[in-house]
């Protein structure tokens, strides 16, 4: 299985993941890797890490995933992997539980969100972004 990490979807992606077809609530999981040192485009701050980067997008998009009905459901360190391998772990997981596809998409699109999104680019060196839906839907 090859794993590749990415801060931004490609346009097929992007089609795929919101053409599914499915709808209904959800929750993703975040599988996060940060860089050693935040990256803006403008070239400011750069005595940050990429977790301090990151941890000014994920106090803010709470706001922004509230505002179309979800909710943040957990958020923590990776520590350890007990069954598999991988090259290198990823620093942080999360899981975000949404309505519907039509609530992300349009968190994603609002102003609010585009405004903080640069911490999210800063401080990523790339993740995992995975749709779970619950058993028996």
């Amino acid at each position: 299985m090859e794993v590749v990490n990415a801060v931004t979807p490609g346009p097929e992606q992007i089609a795929a993941f919101f053409g599914s077809g499915e709808d209904g609530p959800f929750v993703m999981i975040n599988l996060l890797k940060f860089k050693p040192h935040a990256t803006y485009a403008d070239g400011s701050e750069p005595e940050l890490t990429g977790r301090e980067a990151y941890a000014r997008y994920g106090t803010a998009v709470q706001a922004c995933v509230a505002a179309v009905g979800g909710r943040q459901v957990y958020a923590g360190a990776v520590t350890g992997l007990m069954i598999g391998e991988v090259g290198e772990l990823w620093d942080m997981a999360a899981l975000v539980e949404y309505p519907s596809l039509a609530a992300m998409m349009q968190m994603i699109q609002s102003p609010e969100y585009q405004a903080i999104e640069k911490h999210r680019h800063a401080g990523l060196a790339g993740q995992l972004n995975i749709r779970t839906r619950p058993l028996g839907r």
